[in-house]
């Protein structure tokens, strides 16, 4: 395969297999040289998804992986506190790196990460799809193109029946020394970076009650938050919600002085979501206009190795996401306010 990027996997679990393999075979840019997996029947499963994976070389441990394969790049799927490590020696061994969300579990290390990769010159991204889906580019733009003039006060709910799989004991999601922190951590990761990204907007004060039931993680989480620009807004993580397996479950909304954007996922048939456009002064909503093409962070990865396109999901998100989320974490400890310049 002429000029492709060498490319070795850290952690071989489901979320590596089924949903980033496939989408970097897709792409075809990829030489897959090695694995990083101490389960070897995941690493074996691994192996069957195709031809192209069925040789390559296994590893129990990154550092050794990193040394004798030197690697172009790796994409980290691996429990979410192991990020920081992965993602740190990967950059002093030359690699260019995608990494699951959330990039790491605290913000001093979010902002060495950022460090690393401005000093390093090399690729970093973090595999936060929605910035990669039409709509949610859609009302990015209608944001920063000044259709809803500034941003006042904003909403978002998410559902999932997370705490339902937690109880039956799968997976590591649930044990802190592995997650760093519950569902605000996990799904919730996804929700607290789009609404930053699609608003732009930078958290400032924190205010958050949590709900564990019987786990040592956080399941359900309100979270008030005060923006650098003075915009409100109110978070609402609920882990313990009926839904379809694992499917998550998200609604938006965007209120600005010259109108709103309503992004509804709930209810709609095949999880299809819906965005309307409405502003005071009409009785109808307007039209949003074309939606850009869904794309993925795989695809977006590879393409900005070979220097064919911009990061999307630049370490700076990982950054705010996790800001926002350990001073969640912060006030809901001490029962008080917190401000996010503190951490």
């Amino acid at each position: 395969m002429p000029n492709a990027i060498r490319l070795a996997l850290i952690g071989c679990g489901g979320n590596m297999r089924n949903a980033h393999v496939p989408r970097l075979l897709r792409h075809g840019a990829a030489e897959f040289v090695a694995c990083v997996e101490p389960n070897k029947d995941c690493v074996d499963e691994l192996r069957r998804k195709d031809d192209r994976l069925r040789a390559i070389p296994d590893y129990d441990a990154h550092a050794q992986m990193l040394r004798e394969v030197q690697p172009d790049a790796v994409v980290i799927s691996t429990p979410h506190t192991a990020h920081f490590r992965h993602v740190m020696d990967s950059l002093e061994a030359g690699c260019h790196v995608l990494v699951e969300k959330p990039m790491v579990c605290s913000t001093q290390e979010a902002r060495q990460v950022v460090a690393a990769a401005e000093a390093t010159g090399k690729v970093v991204s973090v595999s936060y799809q929605r910035h990669y889906q039409g709509l949610f580019q859609r009302m990015r733009e209608l944001v920063l193109d000044g259709e809803l003039g500034a941003l006042q006060f904003l909403t978002a709910l998410q559902n999932q029946a997370w705490y339902a799989n937690r109880l039956k004991g799968l997976g590591w999601r649930h044990v802190p020394e592995l997650s760093g922190g519950g569902q605000l951590n996990d799904s919730g990761s996804h929700l607290i970076d789009i609404l930053l990204h699609v608003t732009g907007l930078e958290p400032k004060r924190v205010h958050c009650l949590q709900q564990n039931f019987k786990l040592a993680v956080d399941v359900n989480a309100a979270i008030s938050v005060e923006f650098t620009e003075g915009t409100l807004g109110s978070i609402n993580i609920v882990g313990n919600g009926p839904g379809i397996k694992s499917s998550v479950w998200e609604d938006l909304t965007l209120y600005g002085e010259a109108g709103a954007l309503f992004y509804r996922m709930m209810g709609q048939p095949d999880h299809k979501p819906t965005l309307e456009w409405r502003k005071f002064d009409l009785e109808h909503p307007l039209p949003v206009g074309s939606t850009p093409p869904d794309s993925d962070p795989d695809t977006n990865f590879l393409d900005a190795v070979r220097g064919e396109a911009q990061v999307l999901t630049p370490p700076t998100c990982g950054l705010r996401t996790i800001q926002l989320t350990e001073a969640a974490w912060e006030s809901a400890r001490r029962g008080a306010v917190v401000d996010v310049d503190e951490l």
